[in-house]
């Protein structure tokens, strides 16, 4: 069984933000694989179903994202899974250009308040994580500002391709050839 979850904030004001790029990842595999993403449990929202035969539950955490750990944690300790092979987390980067992708099986936060909560929360960072490039911001503006703004209309195209690649990513870690995804997806990354 796999956990993948997506990180964002809950509410109205946040839906396709840069920052939910998580969230917006998880409709776009839970629509692809008629999975409903509204059973309230564990501090997330989860959706239970399969994805190439292998039982997954999508999960979005609804405790805001600097908590993000909290409902991670809660949801990893019911299912009783192994976070290092079992757990994929898909979060927004701002280092990365828009729509790229770079996935990693380890590594510190970097910046990033959601997977710092993860972090603590499990006390590893060795966890399968999907990396979304929402793009840099510009010097002069506030960050907070910057990762909780909307796309433009150019940028919403390249992130409706990105999700779908977020997918087929995932596909490939869960069938157990991160490597592959990698090789794949971050050197499309460094190619552009």
């Amino acid at each position: 069984m796999f956990i993948i979850v997506g990180l964002g904030n809950p509410g109205k004001e946040y839906e396709t933000t840069r920052h939910n790029a998580g969230f917006s990842s998880i409709d776009v595999i839970a629509e692809k694989n008629n999975i409903n993403v509204t059973e309230n449990d564990h501090k997330a929202l989860i959706g239970k179903g399969y994805i190439d035969g292998q039982k997954v539950i999508l999960v979005k955490p609804q405790t805001y994202m600097n908590n993000s750990g909290e409902a991670v944690r809660e949801i990893t300790d019911y299912y009783k899974v192994d976070v290092t092979s079992e757990l994929i987390i898909i979060y927004d980067d701002i280092s990365l250009d828009v729509g790229m992708l770079r996935i990693r099986d380890k590594g510190s936060a970097g910046g990033h308040n959601g997977i710092k909560s993860i972090i603590s929360h499990l006390g590893t960072q060795e966890f399968l994580r999907v990396k979304v490039g929402v793009g840099e911001k510009l010097p002069q503006m506030d960050l907070a500002d910057y990762v909780l703004g909307h796309f433009s209309a150019e940028d919403k195209d390249k992130m409706k391709d990105a999700y779908g690649n977020v997918y087929e990513a995932i596909r490939l870690m869960m069938a157990d050839d991160t490597e592959k995804a990698m090789n794949i997806y971050n050197r499309k990354a460094k190619k552009e």
